[in-house]
């Protein structure tokens, strides 16, 4: 009951988490712009406006949105489960600090973790990330609860496909526009019913500064005393004098910046269109297709059309533009953050109709001649465009969600026919045997393995290891025979051995090939000395130094890659056993450090599984509660590898195993052998154990 609590919690947690990630990571790519100028919001509140460049704020956006993007899908099909899990409670913990600096400093009005589709309060956005800590602190700690819709060898595919999905996104909405506009200014939005306030709503009131230079010298002036043309244009701000209820558009104003006159109103009110060239800063402004916004004024002034170059630059900026790109049309000051707002394109072209947005054009993407040929009234160009919201979800889901899902099919389905292959030939190979049991276990080593400790001088270990020797070459063992010896004793032991008969093993190795490490033996060592074996991931290791499932994953790779066999031990404290977590516990120590293998470098693994809570306390498992744990053990190598390899994996009880309790267990259809550690250090109580098997 705890178990399937725990499972429906950690993936409640990462679907919460990956849901999450996954939104916020896609709204940021289409809009990468939008999260450079939140980045530089940022930086102007703490002072630091100048000392980033813009392209390193935009590369920054791009890959913050790529990074969640993708993390979020590995969590949704809990790819690399641990790597994923362990991410997310760092991303988190980043972001959580952040958010609460952001509430108390409040440097800003929206901290932009869901772009514009979604704005939060400083506060919510607290609330937000404290609730996604918690859900990633569930999920770093049973990873492996996860439940994975792809197997691992196909796992590459989607996370390879997925990162390629989030960064082309990015570069095309660069390049166009973003197929989502969530800003007031959308195609479609009336910008004078953006303005207005409810009846009987507060308003809040603003006031636009505008600072301009005469003869070097810089003046702040409102629209009341605005001066004549012969002030050049610096800079504009628009702050907050009183709060009240704020309309999504509550900053358009369009100021003539030859005459000072301002034509908001007469552009928002006439009958028919206007084009209106947007450009935050002409001095970063695009000019490459210059050409084509020239074509286009030409057009409209065929047309009498009016069209409008809107920046918050100055005027030494505009007479430059005009200069290189030979603009006739007028310009109007408007703030900054509001041309931001209208387009993400510097510059960018918008088509407005009876005061209402009805296209919006990159500067990559303008209308070409062929499209100018006619009167708007009669031309696709002036109707809105015909991509429906419901179409560009369409084009998404037809070019990422349907490929997954396409993956996904086709993983579960091979994997379901490769369940289904194995049960047939697995029945097949038994359909003249007596029992499926008996069949299998004939197709496995049966092993008994002594772990001597540290345990016996050099001169001790060899007259022990002779009179083992000598034993078994006397009485031929119906078994595989290993003594796993301190380091000291393995070049003299390995002297005194008859390898046809007992096998050489070390009780660890070191997880560093070579090199300045005190102390340590690797695994080169220990197979110079003529061992062929190497105990990995003891209790007695992982309790008393710290070994971790990383740790031994290195140990284990050395050792395979020097030619040694691994006796991979796992097992469960009496803590986890009381609280009914041994299957999950046994799980993630093999997940986490052997079941990275290959099928063929599994060939080399032996498993053993020992109960803690049995080793040393006089307390000893039952036939039954051993074959049960290695029975679960080889389902999920079955699961990992295949039912074929799991039937040939040797798995050895290692729990006060005794020539007493030795045959009762040894028994087991899934018992084969044991790793004995006391009575390993007698002949007569090993060889007792040994003999089991007769």
């Amino acid at each position: 009951m705890v178990n399937r609590l725990t499972i429906l919690l950690t993936n409640l947690c990462r679907g919460v988490l990956a849901l999450t990630f996954v939104f916020s990571g896609y709204v940021k790519a289409i809009d990468p712009l939008g999260s450079q100028y939140k980045f530089q919001d940022y930086l102007d509140a703490l002072s630091l406006g100048d000392s980033v460049p813009s392209w390193l704020l935009l590369v920054a956006a791009v890959l913050l949105a790529a990074f969640e993007f993708s993390l979020g899908i590995c969590m949704l099909l809990a790819i690399r489960r641990k790597l994923s899990a362990f991410l997310s409670l760092l991303f988190m913990s980043v972001m959580t600090p952040l958010t609460v600096w952001v509430f108390l400093a409040d440097p800003v009005q929206d901290c932009g973790c869901f772009g514009d589709a979604v704005v939060l309060t400083n506060g919510q956005t607290l609330a937000k990330n404290i609730v996604l800590l918690a859900c990633a602190i569930v999920v770093c700690r049973w990873p492996y609860k996860m439940v994975r819709f792809i197997s691992s060898d196909n796992q590459w595919i989607a996370i390879n496909y997925t990162l390629l999905f989030i960064l082309v996104s990015s570069f095309w909405s660069l390049y166009t526009l973003p197929p989502f506009d969530f800003r007031p200014y959308h195609p479609g939005a009336d910008i004078r019913a953006g303005m207005l306030v409810p009846e009987g709503a507060k308003a809040p009131r603003y006031e636009t500064t505008f600072i301009l230079r005469k003869q070097g010298v810089e003046k702040e002036f409102t629209l009341e005393n605005y001066p004549d043309s012969t002030w050049e244009f610096v800079d504009s701000k628009t702050r907050l004098l009183e709060k009240g209820y704020e309309p999504p558009i509550h900053d358009f104003s369009l100021q003539r910046v030859d005459t000072g006159e301002d034509i908001t109103d007469s552009v928002l009110a006439r009958k028919g269109y206007t084009f209106l060239l947007v450009s935050p800063h002409l001095e970063y402004a695009d000019d490459s297709n210059f050409g084509d916004v020239d074509f286009l004024y030409e057009y409209c002034q065929s047309q009498q059309i009016p069209f409008y170059g809107l920046t918050a630059s100055g005027t030494k900026a505009i007479r430059h533009w005009q200069d290189i790109t030979g603009a006739e049309y007028p310009f109007c000051n408007v703030d900054a953050t509001t041309l931001k707002t209208m387009i993400r394109s510097n510059p960018g072209v918008l088509l407005l109709k009876d005061g209402k947005v009805i296209r919006k054009w990159s500067h990559n993407r303008l209308p070409q001649a062929a499209e100018l040929t006619m009167p708007l009234s009669q031309s696709v160009l002036g109707r809105p465009a015909e991509r429906s919201v419901a179409g560009r979800i369409a084009t998404i889901l037809s070019w990422f969600v349907l490929p997954l899902l396409l993956l996904i099919l086709a993983d579960r389905t091979w994997a379901w026919s490769k369940w289904l292959r194995s049960k047939k030939k697995s029945k097949k190979d038994n359909q003249h045997t007596s029992t499926f049991n008996h069949q299998v276990i004939n197709m496995r080593k049966k092993i008994v393995a002594g772990n001597w400790k540290m345990n016996m001088n050099l001169q001790e270990g060899v007259a022990l290891a002779k009179e083992i020797n000598e034993a078994l070459v006397q009485d031929k063992p119906n078994c595989d025979v290993v003594i796993c010896t301190p380091f000291i004793h393995l070049a003299s032991v390995a002297q005194v051995l008859d390898a046809t008969v007992v096998g050489l093993g070390a009780e660890n190795c070191a997880d560093k090939e070579k090199g300045a490490y005190t102390g340590e033996v690797s695994a080169a060592m220990v197979k110079s000395t003529g061992a062929q074996y190497v105990i990995l991931g003891h209790s007695e290791r992982r309790e008393y130094y710290g070994e971790t499932a990383e740790v031994l994953k290195e140990k284990v790779k050395l050792a395979l890659a020097n030619g040694l066999k691994v006796i991979f031990c796992c097992g469960e404290t009496l803590a986890e056993r009381e609280a009914n977590r041994q299957n999950e516990v046994v799980k993630a120590e093999l997940e986490g450090s052997v079941f990275n293998l290959t099928a063929e470098e599994w060939k080399s693994i032996i498993l053993a599984y020992e109960p803690i809570w049995a080793i040393g306390t006089g307390k000893t498992a039952t036939s039954d509660q051993a074959e049960e744990m290695l029975a679960y053990i080889r389902g999920i190598v079955a699961e990992q590898y295949g039912q074929e390899v799991a039937d040939e994996t040797s798995i050895l009880y290692g729990g006060s195993c005794k020539a007493s309790n030795a045959p009762e267990l040894f028994s087991k259809p899934n018992i084969d052998g044991g790793l004995i550690g006391g009575a390993s250090l007698k002949t007569a109580d090993f060889k007792g154990i040994i003999d089991a098997w007769k």
